[in-house]
């Protein structure tokens, strides 16, 4: 549980079911994918919403959302191929 925007999303990337103490969220696509519930203060909604996740199995790893994780390596490659310009 949570109400902190950077805790949904790192649990997103951990394969961690969240629940926002919000009513609102920057992070709709954990919400839309079933990683996150947003319950506000409403006592009820946060007993429900964790009696009713469970972690789930099957979603594509790394987060599709947010790539694929490779990106440094995809700069890397892209800086040591860079054609060297100057005096040889």
């Amino acid at each position: 549980m949570t109400d902190s925007g950077g805790v949904q999303k790192e649990a997103y990337f951990f394969k961690v079911p969240c629940v926002t103490l919000r009513e609102e969220t920057e992070w709709i696509e954990t919400v839309e994918s079933g990683w996150n519930v947003l319950v506000g203060a409403d006592k009820e909604k946060i007993i429900n919403a964790t009696h009713r996740l469970s972690p789930i199995t099957h979603r594509e790893s790394p987060p599709a959302h947010y790539g694929d994780g490779r990106a440094a390596e995809r700069v890397i490659c892209l800086i040591k191929d860079f054609p060297r310009g100057g005096a040889s």
